[in-house]
């Protein structure tokens, strides 16, 4: 990306899991730093935020198995509980591994806020059914989690049931790209292939057997290339 520059800071700074990012990006115009969490999942559920301290889901216990006022869930959006939501910075990469193509997929946390209708708790054993917008006495499910939707009954995200020894895949927020799909937007506008690049290949595979004086005329015209797109931008 023009202008930008990144670092990676997950091992460096962050071996303790103290916060979840990965990277810095510098806006090199402004000197602003963004941390971003990076994440790689397939095209389904998606984990937002780990709540490594577990406190999203002992928070909504408070207010019982359905949530549906619109003081409480604001309450509970302003709470330090659900903090991280404001903080927190993912960049998901979604990919789809049989078609061979990929999506980078921001969650948008501020609509999600604002389309919450209600919160309901659902237990291990059962699921949500989507056409009777109702909690059912059948499902696989280990955990219980409580779910976010939205005034039409839809899914929007998830928080997982939050134990402290829970690993995880067991708890946090969670979302699910199919499911949640009009919360997402699209940096990629729309999924992109991934389909092998022979050419590329072809390139690796003879710079790592080039030498030094290959690869110098190389990134020139590599460069030249680059900033021959650049001024078509």
């Amino acid at each position: 990306m023009y202008d930008f520059d990144c670092r990676h800071v997950g091992k460096d700074l962050y071996r303790a899991k103290k916060h979840e990012e990965d990277i810095v990006i510098i806006n090199e115009m402004s000197g602003v730093t963004i941390p971003v969490s990076l994440k790689a999942y397939g095209d389904g559920p998606l984990q937002l935020s780990t709540d490594k301290d577990a406190l999203m889901f002992p928070k909504l216990k408070q207010y019982g198995t359905c949530i549906d006022k619109p003081r409480d869930i604001a309450e509970i959006f302003a709470s330090d509980d659900f903090a991280s939501l404001g903080t927190v910075n993912v960049m998901p990469l979604i990919y789809r591994e049989k078609s061979k193509e990929c999506n980078i997929m921001i969650f948008d946390f501020e609509k999600m806020k604002r389309e919450t209708a209600k919160i309901l708790y659902i237990d291990k054993g059962c699921a949500y059914d989507e056409k009777t917008r109702a909690v059912i006495k059948e499902g696989k499910r280990e955990h219980p989690i409580y779910m976010f939707l939205n005034a039409d009954g839809g899914y929007i995200c998830e928080v997982r049931y939050g134990n402290a020894k829970a690993n995880a895949l067991q708890r946090g927020f969670w979302t699910h790209t199919v499911n949640a799909f009009p919360y997402f937007n699209s940096l990629t506008h729309g999924w992109i292939s991934y389909q092998h690049n022979h050419i590329l290949v072809q390139l690796f595979r003879l710079a790592l057997n080039s030498t030094a004086e290959g690869h110098r005329a190389a990134n020139v015209l590599l460069q030249e290339d680059i900033d021959k797109f650049r001024r078509n931008v």
